[in-house]
């Protein structure tokens, strides 16, 4: 055993799932692994738990976009009993990687992959131990000895010489449990199951808002499909006056999902790591934003669709922007999801790509892991112009989901209104919320809800909320920021009131969200260095470095990137 790495995996959900997999495939025996995971299953996490999901919630990726596993998704299915896939209208004979599935169903995919893989590791004769029900409450690195401690459930201490934090979706409570329809998010949904006889704020339209509508819709009426297998909603008698209210800073709806032709892995038109570390020490040690978008969305275009590439040549990335932007603004969010629909479909039928839509898509991704190189002002541009539409272009909205809002809204039980920047929340005690916003018209608005739902997804985490506080206590880790390229720049955001510091040498550093990790996502500490002790793969705390939450692309791409390391 001494000889042997001893290697702490916490949490076991599809992060915790890719890191063991990338063990396993070592063959190295030389190694002990320990996994700790907060409940009694591995592999399927929040999203894919009860945690998550109720039945009616579906995936947003296909079998074909999902990094290899131990069995594809396509076989798998086929040996799932007649019972289980009756009990989500499926036929195993006519499921193909191309289709979405229930997202119990597929958690219970990645369990079976995570015991396959368990399986795998006995033969090879790698040494692990899993810890179920096991709530790591704190992290303890001992430099002076090379190793961590790790606590679990504020009494038991383990000690190992690396551990990789794989802790998943977190959303944390502020006024949930204390204002009664007041909920921080919507899940676990179980607790959506309301049958409501008045409107509903729900706060966001992203992927985390459907999850809310494909709950609340079935508590309060019925869908139906008439002759020609077009979807009707009929709202229940006692829930007269139910209806869902989506309040959205830029009034659209998300993307529907349509043919993918590349996995994001497999693209080969994107930059290597190489050119992009050639290009950043040529650029003064920072990534352009510019730069990127033309060499890994411009270009890859221009052979593809040349046509499109006629009309965004010229253009720089906060006028493609507003172009896109201004389509959308132009057209009533649910025209545009029919007509988006109509375009899915025939990108399916006919197995071809939008293509523009799906290199915005490769383009986040890509742009993903060298962000933390971002100049500030590089960074700020891109949350405030790419950002916002990355995220409703790629949030690819399965048919089904599209064509559940459609009804909804033909119905007259679902509608959208455009807050903007400055609107606010305010919780009520009694109950619900007051929603504050400025209406099209320019005319203040202050109303009132029963209940309200915040579903702007799974939010970028401040550095004070990282969860382990001896790391914190010991600035083992350290706040994640960017430095900016302009002084003068430094200082017109420091005099902005927006979150910047200056260091001894005069530079200015804009705080993002999170803790700092290095392009080996190991985590950083106060004085600059990295730990070669903790890895760290939960997003929610890494989000000022890592802007796109890419799920299961980004846990195989990470734990690719962590193996290196590990085993260097």
């Amino acid at each position: 055993m001494k000889n042997k790495k001893r290697i702490a995996i916490i949490g076991g959900g599809p992060s915790g799932l890719f890191m063991f997999k990338r063990l396993v495939e070592t063959g190295n025996i030389d190694i002990d692994v320990t996994i700790f995971e907060r409940k009694k299953k591995l592999g399927a996490g929040m999203p894919y738990s009860a945690e998550g999901a109720n039945d009616e919630h579906i995936t947003n990726v296909s079998g074909n976009e999902i990094p290899p596993l131990v069995t594809s998704l396509n076989d798998w299915v086929k040996t799932v009993p007649k019972d289980t896939l009756d009990k989500y209208h499926m036929d195993a004979g006519r499921f193909n990687e191309y289709k979405v599935l229930p997202r119990l169903l597929f958690g219970q995919y990645l369990t079976a992959q995570f015991d396959l893989l368990q399986k795998r590791a006995k033969e090879i004769g790698i040494e692990y131990a899993v810890h179920y029900n096991s709530n790591v409450t704190d992290i303890i690195d001992q430099p002076e000895k090379g190793t961590i401690l790790v606590e679990a459930n504020e009494q038991d201490q383990f000690e190992f010489d690396h551990v990789v934090i794989c802790t998943g979706h977190n959303w944390p409570r502020k006024h949930e449990g204390k204002v009664p329809n007041y909920f921080d998010s919507p899940y676990p949904p179980a607790k959506l199951g309301l049958q409501l006889n008045h409107a509903v704020a729900i706060k966001g339209s992203s992927l985390t808002a459907v999850d809310a509508i494909r709950t609340l819709a079935r508590h309060n009426g019925i869908f139906d499909k008439d002759q020609s297998g077009k979807l009707h909603y009929k709202v229940l008698d006692q829930s007269a006056g139910f209806k869902m209210v989506l309040h959205t800073r830029n009034g659209m709806l998300p993307a529907v999902r349509f043919h993918l032709e590349d996995s994001h892995l497999a693209n080969d038109s994107l930059l290597s790591k190489d050119e992009i570390k050639a290009h950043i020490k040529a650029n003064n040690g920072f990534l352009s934003l510019d730069y990127i978008f033309e060499r890994d969305f411009k270009q890859p275009i221009q052979v593809k669709q040349p046509e499109f590439y006629q009309q965004i040549k010229h253009m720089r990335l906060e006028e493609f922007v507003a172009a896109m932007m201004e389509l959308r603004e132009r057209l009533d969010p649910f025209q545009l999801l029919k007509a988006e629909y109509a375009e899915a479909e025939k990108s399916i039928k006919r197995k071809e790509s939008v293509y523009w839509k799906e290199m915005l898509g490769v383009l986040s991704f890509a742009l993903n892991y060298p962000a933390k190189h971002l100049s500030a002002e590089d960074m700020q541009r891109l949350q405030n112009s790419l950002s916002p539409l990355i995220s409703i272009v790629i949030a690819y909205i399965p048919q089904s989901s599209s064509e559940e809002l459609l009804a909804l809204h033909q119905a007259g039980v679902l509608e959208l209104i455009p807050v903007g920047d400055d609107s606010k929340v305010e919780p009520q005690e009694q109950g619900g919320a007051i929603y504050h916003y400025t209406d099209e018209t320019g005319v203040q608005q202050a109303v009132h809800f029963n209940t309200y739902v915040d579903c702007v997804g799974q939010p970028h985490l401040a550095f004070k909320d990282f969860p382990f506080k001896s790391l914190l206590n010991n600035r083992t880790v350290s706040p994640a920021k960017l430095k900016f390229s302009s002084a003068g720049e430094g200082l017109k955001a420091l005099n902005e009131g927006k979150p910047v510091t200056q260091d001894s040498n005069g530079d200015y550093y804009l705080t993002v969200a999170g803790i700092a990790i290095n392009d080996g996502f190991q985590v950083v500490d106060a004085y600059g260095a990295y730990n070669e002790r903790i890895y760290m793969m939960a997003v929610p705390y890494i989000g000022g470095y890592n802007p796109d939450y890419s799920g299961l692309d980004f846990s195989e791409e990470a734990s690719g990137t962590i193996i290196e390391r590990l085993m260097a």
